[in-house]
């Protein structure tokens, strides 16, 4: 089998596009060489490479699993108070609160399909929000607009405090805000912000001891190098010309290695050479987008900030996360929600399974809303 005619094989596939770097096909992840405008494309596939030509009409969505919810915004929420993002809206946008469906595509994303018929408790909930009243116990109301409900309610709380929340934080206490209004809304919000600083404080505490811990390394180092540097002397002085000795040059070696460690952070730290620095320092975000992809996110956006870090924005689970992490490892500096202090026991890759325990637990706090 000649494998040079399987690997030059062009395809054609129309595949929704919803932004970014790659495009889904039902069994693969391919990368798209030049970002168009988000909708339906016909693509010419080659390899891992997709080439979008033409827009296109849906194909396939019938045969993907419906979800259906309210909608709150851009977002469809469903059972259990879960709000996710509704990608490809219409130009027309629905009315706030209409009963809609939506079809899950391959890599989880939910492409909005239409507007349901609608009845009495739509409506009901619709003049509760104009006449901001909560819809306490009204009957016929059902959990999705429920929970669609209370989501408006805190987004207009939101906009009045100025404390910025995300669904995943608020859902277990949707259906309160619901229930009671305003009042519950900014209650939950400040207990958001409450947490917020509470884990900022933690943090800065943590800070100071690391840095009071470099400080007093870097003070033993000194010490360690004026001593070097006096049996140097004395070596001189009893052998001028004589050379150091084999364990006081690798001990110097040592010394210097350390100091340049320092000055190199994350990347002298895990023994990166300057070749593999510079390399590492080409793609940052090849190596993102990779762990991301492998833990079932998708990378949106990524920046340098210096000194061997990087910035790093992705969606997962239907929210937007912003993560600081070393180019170098992918190691996280600072998670962009609160983990107990404990954000540099995980990597890029492995920070999306935390997340989902949080969300699941109902335990999600953002500290990075950018």
């Amino acid at each position: 089998m000649d494998y040079r005619k399987l690997l030059g094989k062009v395809e054609s596939a129309v595949l929704p596009y919803f932004g970014g770097g790659t495009v889904d096909a039902p069994s693969r992840r391919l990368h798209v060489t030049s970002p168009v405008e988000p909708g339906w494309w016909r693509f010419e596939v080659k390899g891992r490479q997709a080439t979008a030509r033409e827009p296109a009409s849906a194909e396939g969505l019938e045969a993907r699993p419906r979800v259906r919810g309210h909608l709150w915004g851009a977002r469809l929420v469903r059972e259990g108070a879960v709000a996710e993002l509704l990608a490809l809206m219409p130009e027309e946008q629905p009315q706030r609160l209409s009963p809609v469906t939506a079809r899950r595509w391959h890599d989880g994303t939910l492409v909005f399909e239409g507007v349901e018929f609608e009845g009495e408790a739509e409506e009901l909930a619709r003049h509760a929000l104009e006449e901001d009243r909560p819809l306490g116990d009204a009957r016929g109301v059902g959990a999705s607009l429920r929970a669609a409900f209370g989501f408006a309610v805190l987004e207009a709380a939101s906009r009045g405090t100025g404390i910025p929340f995300a669904p995943a934080e608020a859902r277990a206490h949707v259906l309160d805000v619901a229930r009671d209004g305003r009042p519950e809304a900014e209650a939950c919000l400040r207990r958001l912000e409450d947490e917020r600083a509470r884990f900022l404080r933690a943090q800065a505490v943590q800070q100071a001891r690391w840095e009071a811990e470099a400080r007093a390394l870097e003070s033993a180092w000194t010490e360690r190098e004026q001593t070097l540097q006096d049996l140097r002397q004395d070596a001189e002085a009893r052998a001028r010309a004589q050379e150091l000795t084999t364990q006081e040059r690798f001990t110097r070696g040592e010394a210097s290695a350390h100091r340049a460690d320092r000055s190199r952070g994350a990347w002298a730290a895990e023994g990166f050479t300057l070749g593999a620095r510079r390399r590492a320092e080409a793609a940052p975000g090849e190596w993102a987008e990779r762990a991301l992809n492998k833990a079932g996110a998708r990378m949106l956006d990524h920046r340098r900030l210096g000194e061997g870090l990087m910035e790093v924005v992705y969606s997962f689970m239907g929210e937007r996360f912003v993560t600081v992490v070393e180019m170098a490892t992918l190691r996280v500096r600072d998670a962009g929600v609160c983990l107990a202090g404990a954000d540099a026991r995980v990597t890029l890759e492995s920070l999306p399974s935390v997340l989902k325990e949080a969300i699941d637990t109902d335990a999600l706090v953002i500290t990075r809303h950018v």
